[in-house]
């Protein structure tokens, strides 16, 4: 088995379409605003794309079921930058409301500033920190894992 891609399930398409594409920069592969599928590329070559909730409910068998409840995330988009302050000055400057200001987590070994998409899907953007600002537990696992 392989693993392909992240799909996110939207219900405001076009308002995602281009928050991904012209505020976060992802190029798109396929798709286009007022379609019913998108793909984005990243630096890496992976992919992921956004695809109208209501097409799939009505695939997976789930139209019964609410769309929305009120309940915690229970997914977050990870994207590394390079440069933490500047990605979140230029999005807050683009209107991109940010909910977490950028924070150092040394138990993580990064720094990290959180959004949300339009239709509210989590957004972790995170940048790393030198390994000699990691607390001590992570620099203990860290060097437990890479000698195995």
């Amino acid at each position: 088995m392989k693993f392909d891609n992240i799909r996110l399930l939207v219900t405001h398409f076009d308002e995602c379409f281009k928050f991904y594409h012209e505020k976060l920069g992802f190029p798109v592969l396929w798709g286009e605003l007022g379609g019913g599928y998108a793909s984005f590329g990243t630096a890496n070559r992976e992919s992921f794309a956004i695809f109208p909730r209501t097409e799939m409910a009505q695939v997976a068998g789930t139209v019964h079921l609410p769309s929305y409840a009120e309940a915690q995330d229970r997914f977050a988009l990870v994207l590394k930058v390079d440069d933490l302050e500047a990605v979140v000055g230029r999005l807050s400057s683009e209107g991109v409301s940010m909910i977490t200001d950028p924070q150092v987590r040394p138990d993580w070994g990064i720094r990290t500033a959180h959004l949300r998409d339009p239709d509210g899907n989590l957004i972790e953007l995170y940048e790393e920190i030198p390994p000699e600002s990691w607390d001590s537990g992570l620099r203990e696992a860290d060097g437990k894992y890479k000698n195995q």
